[in-house]
């Protein structure tokens, strides 16, 4: 739930010394695994000397990286949430609801604090397969969140005490009405299943932030039944992020950040504006060639939409034309990119389910190729006008050269490592960073180190916030393994596709990607629904890198929709338009994107084509 954003006068001086330490924390474990991940390599292919124990640290330094950064996030109240139908509550009682959830949030975070370090206790003595103490990923884990918790209880705390009184009163009311009833009359009492259900959607309904609405299920249900330790909760969330594949998240995004910090960013947009700017629709055209070479390089939906709307939708505004439209075609196109490689959805769907992450990098380039030309095409054929599109910087041609080589080059070396077997996805991510600092400091001579060491906490923050949100989903699909929730879907979906055809499961598969997409951020959707999924696809005969980015496509036109779609909210913001203005124009693009999505699902040769001739 949003709380007021964190300045030198919201707190006092500890919480503002606490914050510049969780942020010095997180920026200096990102950059202690970029070093030890590129060491590993070269090593490796230079000397022939592989490091047994780097994937072991990396991994370590990732969570504990993770949770300080998610722990900054939460103290300038960046967490996302879906504020919807909260935002039209009267005053008082929103007061009461946000109150609710960071006290809610505050008990979430001290659970997993306290479980996190008592892990860590039990884990002592012990190792993992290189000799590494175990305990070294938990102890970072647990003190990240007890950041996080600290963050949390100054956020409730800076609250009106009316409203403090208030959302401790309706939260012990629920906890002691439901231990009545346990006690009275039990054969009244829900199931843990449906009580965790049901407080999932009213809590995440409600503006609880979507990473601890997720922890909070899962934590239902591990209080309801009372047979399950806390310290499984703990061990799941740090299950769900201690992967060496989703290293390659926060590399990508810092590597976004570093190239809107060194001016890769607008030398790129500039050149595009000088190449076709100034023909019919130039302005729209520029913004999804925009996206399409963004997405390519950073890997971040949302650092691809701050990188071209932070120049293009001023541009707009310059040129009279409307903002909010705009931004509906820098969201739709968002959308788009979601299978350009290296999109963060395909690494973590490919985590998750267990499929190859080159073949679903390869296999998203034509279905983005089709829908980025449908965007184009859309773009010129209702374009008004050849209005001019003027930037307010303007870089010399040899600097828009440098800086196309330079990015272009960057573009280069991704593909290049994939399919020359050099390193893999986390490692070519990690000589992105270096390249897009050597470039940054060198080349352009723009990047110096406090833009850097800035950009590392950016970058950290903003990966600690989606892989808590992993790490939280990986906690309640943990729960509904247990429950066999995965099984009973598969065997529904399998007989609905038994007595009606494929496409019934292609088009259920579509409407609850589109959905859910839009109620949770892209990640947990995907996470929960991903592996529940595909082994119904392959049941079925669809391939798994096709159905794979089918999947992504739907959850991205989920993301990007109104009311809910949290996406769309942060492109607004990005440029700075009220999401009312967005509505009528992105309903018309999310229809033919939605289009699109259905001729890639039930074309596959679109998806699949590529991964053959590649050899996926």
């Amino acid at each position: 739930m949003s709380g007021a954003a964190l300045s030198p006068g919201a707190g006092h001086r500890f919480i503002i010394s606490l914050l510049l330490l969780s942020d010095a924390t997180a920026a200096i474990l990102l950059a202690a695994d970029l070093l030890v991940v590129c060491g590993s390599v070269l090593l490796r292919f230079l000397f022939n000397a592989p490091v047994e124990w780097a994937d072991d640290v990396a991994r370590g330094l990732m969570v504990g990286s993770s949770f300080f950064g998610a722990a900054s996030a939460l103290a300038r109240s960046e967490n996302l949430g879906v504020a919807f139908f909260i935002d039209r509550l009267p005053a008082a009682a929103r007061a009461v609801v946000d109150a609710i959830g960071a006290l809610l949030v505050t008990v979430i975070a001290g659970y997993v604090a306290y479980n996190a370090i008592k892990l860590g206790g039990l884990t002592t003595g012990q190792t993992s397969g290189s000799g590494l103490p175990l305990e070294l990923t938990f102890y970072p884990m647990g003190a990240g969140a007890l950041f996080m918790t600290i963050f949390a209880a100054d956020v409730f705390r800076r609250r009106p005490l009316r409203d403090m009184i208030a959302a401790a009163a309706v939260t012990g009311l629920i906890v002691g009405l439901y231990l009545a009833l346990d006690r009275l009359a039990p054969e009244w009492v829900p199931s843990s299943g449906t009580l965790m259900l049901v407080g999932f959607f009213i809590t995440l309904f409600g503006g609880l932030p979507i990473g601890f609405a997720l922890a909070l299920a899962a934590l239902t249900f591990i209080w309801v039944e009372g047979t399950l330790p806390g310290v499984i909760f703990a061990q799941q969330m740090a299950r769900g992020i201690d992967n060496f594949v989703l290293l390659a998240i926060p590399f990508f995004i810092l590597v976004g950040y570093l190239m809107e910090a060194n001016g890769m960013s607008v030398r790129l947009i500039e050149l595009l504006q000088r190449a076709v700017g100034r023909m019919r629709g130039g302005l729209n055209v520029v913004m999804v060639t925009s996206m399409v070479l963004f997405s390519g390089i950073s890997g971040s939906k949302m650092a691809d939409v701050a990188a071209v709307g932070s120049v293009l939708i001023p541009a707009a505004r310059r040129s009279r034309q409307n903002p909010g439209s705009a931004v509906a075609l820098l969201a739709a196109s968002a959308v788009m990119a979601e299978t350009i490689p290296p999109c963060i959805n395909l690494i973590i769907l490919g985590f998750v389910a267990n499929l190859s992450i080159g073949g679903l990098f390869v296999a998203g380039l034509l279905p983005a190729g089709l829908m980025a030309l449908a965007l184009i095409a859309v773009s010129i054929l209702f374009a008004k006008s050849r209005a001019s599109l003027e930037l307010e910087q303007r870089p010399a041609m040899t600097g828009l050269w440098s800086g196309a080589i330079a990015s272009f080059g960057l573009i280069f070396m991704i593909f290049a490592g994939f399919k020359s077997g050099f390193a893999t996805a986390t490692e070519i991510s990690a000589f992105a960073v270096v390249y897009a600092v050597v470039v940054g400091s060198l080349v352009f001579r723009e990047l110096g180190i406090r833009t850097a060491a800035h950009s590392f906490v950016q970058a950290a923050t903003r990966s600690g916030l989606v892989l808590f949100i992993v790490a939280a989903a990986q906690s309640l699909a943990f729960i509904l393994t247990l429950q066999q929730v995965p099984h009973a879907v598969g065997e529904m979906m399998l007989s609905l596709s038994g007595a009606h055809g494929t496409w019934l499961f292609m088009l259920l598969s579509i409407a609850v990607l589109i959905v859910m997409g839009s109620v949770l951020e892209g990640a947990a959707a995907l996470i929960i629904f991903g592996p529940l999924l595909l082994p119904v696809a392959v049941r079925l005969g669809i391939d798994p890198l096709h159905f794979g980015v089918v999947l992504v496509i739907a959850m991205g036109i989920g993301l990007f929709a109104p009311p809910l779609g949290l996406g769309l909210y942060g492109a607004c913001l990005i440029g700075n338009v009220p999401i009312e203005q967005t509505v009528k124009p992105i309903l018309g693009y999310l229809g033919l994107l939605l289009v699109c999505l259905l001729v890639i699902a039930f074309v596959p040769g679109i998806s699949t084509a590529l991964p053959r001739a590649f050899g996926y």
